[in-house]
């Protein structure tokens, strides 16, 4: 008897629900457990999830993101920003940077070729917004530290794309082979990241007028659903990083509706299963295997992204004057990387033949050692500041 995509969505929801109660029981994150329980499920283990359902629920994955992106868009309401002060925009620009500069530098020390170094670095500066928003959520963390890490994780994706298109502009200045002009490979992160936000604030302007006239619950969660699911498709379409454009639909959405509370509670309520699927189906693409196949510059990788995260966090919190806790703790939260470093990698790879394999493999190598043990790390550092009880 073969499957349909209804069993399979039954049989992973299953799945999230039976690792959400063993995890709870240990006091480990449901990410955690969902992650896990996908490896184990997934077709690099008992196979019962295989490639071809992954590759086929990649709607899933594509708007699970997109709520996401929105969910932690609503962090930039202007009130919130003026209370937090300069200290996200600082922290978002330095953890970033001091992941670049640890990488490429431990890399170049060791003797890598350059190119391969300003790759890697650039690619290590992404974080994943989804895992933490989960531990957020779950645990409802609340402080200081939480009101950092939240706008810290929305600019990084920004951040992420910037570093990455300089970097591969130097590397590809430095090449020979290289067929793109550097003002085209410096041009395109800025179209990706400003067009995004245009774009989400465009849509986020509609979305504001419809639900003003449109004042059903079910109304109106339909036409948050449509805009997400529009916010991504679209963006996909014409080159625009869905993830940014998600958030500047929710910041303009929640700067200029009168009705945010109306729009952010329901989706709230939707959202938890389709973050079990896209985190199962996460964890179910993650190939372990690959550990052992990386060697000495996939250690320089995985150990030299989390110390720049940590030295780079620590720098912008000193700088802004960020409380004691956020200076301490907050390097930490910041270890989860998925989606954005995979499709950067993609990217690398394509742009240097040669280092391609090698890349991808360090990349998802990282990503499965980053999202088993980051979630538990996260949330070891908010219990730590005090802001989860649990």
């Amino acid at each position: 008897m073969e499957f349909n995509t209804l069993t399979f969505v039954a049989v992973i929801l299953l799945a999230a629900l039976i690792a959400g109660k063993i995890v709870k029981q240990v006091k480990l994150p449901n990410v955690t457990g969902y992650l896990i329980i996908g490896l184990i499920i997934g077709p690099h283990c008992l196979g019962l999830i295989t490639q071809e359902v992954i590759d086929g629920m990649d709607v899933v994955t594509q708007f699970a993101l997109g709520c996401i992106a929105f969910s932690i868009g609503q962090q930039f309401k202007i009130s919130f920003l003026k209370k937090v002060g300069k200290a996200p925009i600082v922290i978002g620009v330095t953890e970033g940077l001091g992941a670049v500069l640890v990488v490429d530098t431990v890399l170049l020390l060791l003797g890598f070729d350059l190119q391969f170094s300003l790759a890697m670095g650039a690619i290590a500066s992404a974080t994943a917004a989804a895992s933490t928003l989960m531990i957020v959520k779950q645990y409802k963390a609340q402080g200081p530290l939480t009101n950092t890490l939240l706008p810290v994780v929305a600019l990084d994706d920004a951040v992420a794309l910037m570093m990455f298109g300089i970097s591969i502009a130097i590397a590809n200045m430095l090449s020979s082979s290289s067929n793109e002009s550097i003002g085209k490979l410096l041009l395109d992160p800025v179209i990706e990241i400003f067009g995004a936000l245009a774009f989400g604030a465009l849509l986020g302007t509609v979305m504001t007028i419809m639900v003003k006239y449109y004042t059903g619950r079910g109304n109106r969660l339909a036409i948050t659903i449509m805009m997400i699911a529009a916010t991504v498709g679209i963006s996909d379409i014409v080159g625009f990083s869905s993830l940014l454009a998600c958030m500047s639909l929710s910041m303009t959405f929640v700067n200029n509706s009168p009705f945010r509370e109306k729009i952010y509670e329901p989706l709230d309520r939707m959202t938890p299963p389709i973050y079990m699927m896209f985190f199962i189906l996460s964890g179910a693409s993650l190939d372990v295997t690959i550990i052992g196949s990386v060697g000495l510059v996939g250690a320089v990788y995985v150990l030299g992204r989390v110390i720049g995260k940590q030295l780079g966090a620590y720098v912008g919190a000193k700088i802004s004057k960020a409380p004691d806790v956020v200076q301490k703790y907050l390097g930490l939260t910041l270890i989860p990387q998925e989606g954005v470093s995979i499709g950067l990698a993609t990217v690398a790879a394509a742009s240097f033949p040669s280092f391609g394999p090698r890349i991808r493999t360090i990349v998802l190598c990282g990503v499965v050692i980053y999202e088993l043990i980051g979630p538990i790390i996260t949330k070891t550092a908010l219990k730590k500041a005090g802001e989860i009880t649990e």
